[in-house]
């Protein structure tokens, strides 16, 4: 089974790579922000093909996640995030998140934001 090939549910194998819109779309981010973020993260260096198209192996994949969660749930800068990414033996990925929450609307318990991102993944999975 080639890295590109789909499952019959229409979702991609396991190992498959993931073109940049895919992993976009999986993360919740803009196009443009995984291409700066390959600017700032050195360890991001997904595949280029002909055309320059993008195309994330796994630990790419694994990578963008880490970096999009210190940056957008845990609110690391670029470069706190950087620091954290080259701390060495995975200093930075034996930290547990710490909780953080939106509010609901009527006041009552705090929604984490962890549980709104993977709802929006599931919804875009269902949705496309």
């Amino acid at each position: 089974m080639s890295d590109f090939s789909e499952r019959s549910d229409g979702g991609k194998s396991a190992g498959a790579m993931l073109a940049i819109g895919e992993l976009a779309d999986r993360i919740g981010v803009p196009t443009h922000v995984l291409r700066y973020w390959e600017t700032r993260f050195p360890q991001l260096r997904p595949l280029q093909r002909s055309g320059r198209r993008r195309y994330y192996r796994t630990e790419d994949v694994a990578l963008a996640e880490r970096i999009h969660h210190l940056l957008h749930v845990r609110g690391f800068t670029v470069e706190g995030a950087r620091k954290a990414l080259s701390e060495p033996n995975g200093a930075a990925r034996s930290e547990a998140p710490a909780p953080i929450g939106v509010p609901a609307a009527n006041g009552a318990q705090a929604i984490p934001v962890e549980a709104l991102v993977a709802l929006r993944q599931r919804l875009a999975a269902a949705l496309g």
